[in-house]
């Protein structure tokens, strides 16, 4: 219990001492569809990725502690190890399908914590869904959990140098409405929920 607190209380340091700042006012953070968030069970979010700031960017938006794989080597580096386990994030091993990583999904998920994945699994430089995974769609099966489809805009082109001087582009969060999860673990089931989720992460950028 006291681990668990200590935890708690790691992540709300992060989020609203480190983040808050760097949301709001270097790239004026907006959130679009609060309304869309569920307040009470743990659900999975799924987003585009572009920027290695989209997990606490997002995490922070949504109100919600959200715990998302991250490299299995960043956990090794001092303090930034620490940090990333404390505000939720597991390691995911690249390449390689990670059995480990997938039961602390659910695990995580069985305890009312939510998930976050990029659905893509890696950055995109044109900040979009091009070629998305079927795990997310497996993960809700698995948990029978609702997908929230997520969209962080321009986190592809956070900064951009002018005459060496830095600008800065607006962050925009819009949230979608929960998808329910696929009927089946079948192939034809996966992939259509995964193009659903596609389409409408790409509707939500625009």
């Amino acid at each position: 219990m006291k681990h668990d607190t200590f935890q708690k209380l790691i992540y709300q340091l992060v989020s609203n001492v480190f983040v808050f700042p760097i949301y709001k006012f270097i790239f004026t953070g907006h959130l679009i569809g609060r309304e869309n968030i569920p307040q009470k069970d743990s659900f999975i979010m799924v987003s585009n990725h572009g920027s290695l700031l989209d997990p606490p960017l997002l995490g922070h938006a949504l109100g919600r502690k959200i715990s998302f794989m991250a490299k299995a080597e960043l956990f090794k580096v001092p303090f930034l190890g620490f940090v990333i386990k404390a505000c939720g994030a597991y390691p995911v091993k690249r390449g390689i399908a990670d059995k480990k990583t997938i039961k602390t999904a659910c695990e995580k998920l069985s305890k009312n914590n939510c998930i976050g994945i990029f659905i893509d699994g890696t950055r995109q430089k044109n900040g979009r869904v091009n070629k998305p995974k079927q795990g997310a769609a497996l993960l809700a099966f698995k948990n029978q959990k609702l997908l929230l489809p997520v969209a962080i805009v321009n986190s592809h082109k956070l900064i951009r140098f002018r005459f060496f001087i830095p600008f800065f582009s607006k962050i925009v969060i819009k949230v979608g409405k929960p998808i329910e999860p696929p009927q089946s673990s079948s192939r034809d089931d996966l992939k259509l929920l995964t193009i659903k989720l596609q389409e409408n992460i790409n509707n939500l950028i625009g």
